[in-house]
């Protein structure tokens, strides 16, 4: 898979995918799949880890859209507007969501059902837009990087004590940051 760009005339509106497999349909210099259906420079991207045909791709400025893709056979299976720039795109391992990261006008980050595309959080701070997000180890926590030179720590994934099981092992009473937001 590429990422955003060809080399053919330099556009940026698209994404190739080629095979990874040596000697497949695809190999050499066509890819297998163009996903050419976004407005505007693709700004992020992101495999689903529980449907690894699934990538999700979201677009810039004049397109605001995260789109759903099905690489084996190139369809696109959903379309939505985000209303502003995509930025940043993780999947959660814990919950069947997708957090999204923006730009211009809200500069925030928002926490979307899977597949159903419903929000189920907007987590605002940023003063200018989210440049980049990580996981952290365990799923839990997603820490953005934004142009206003912040780094900010979310408690977004955090499991469910309910659902989890009671581990034998002693737990820390630490105090969390004052940095860190929960939002379940």
């Amino acid at each position: 898979m590429s990422g955003p760009g060809n080399i053919n005339g330099g556009n940026d509106n698209l994404v190739n995918v080629w095979t990874a497999a040596s000697g497949g349909v695809g190999t050499g210099n066509d890819p297998l799949h163009v996903l050419n259906q976004h407005q505007a420079a693709v700004r992020a991207l992101a495999w689903c880890p529980w449907q690894p045909n699934v990538l999700a791709s979201g677009g810039g400025t004049a397109d605001r859209c995260i789109k759903f893709w099905n690489v084996n056979n190139g369809s696109l299976i959903n379309s939505v507007d985000s209303k502003s720039q995509v930025c940043a795109l993780l999947w959660s391992r814990n919950f069947k969501e997708l957090i999204s990261a923006h730009g211009f006008a809200n500069n925030q980050l928002t926490i979307w059902k899977y597949p159903s595309m419903v929000k189920q959080a907007e987590l605002t701070g940023h003063t200018s837009r989210v440049l980049q997000m990580a996981l952290s180890p365990d799923g839990s926590t997603v820490i953005s990087a934004g142009a206003d030179e912040t780094l900010r720590l979310w408690n977004c994934f955090a499991p469910d004590p309910h659902t989890t099981k009671k581990s034998s092992s002693v737990t820390s009473k630490a105090k969390q940051s004052v940095f860190r937001q929960s939002i379940r």
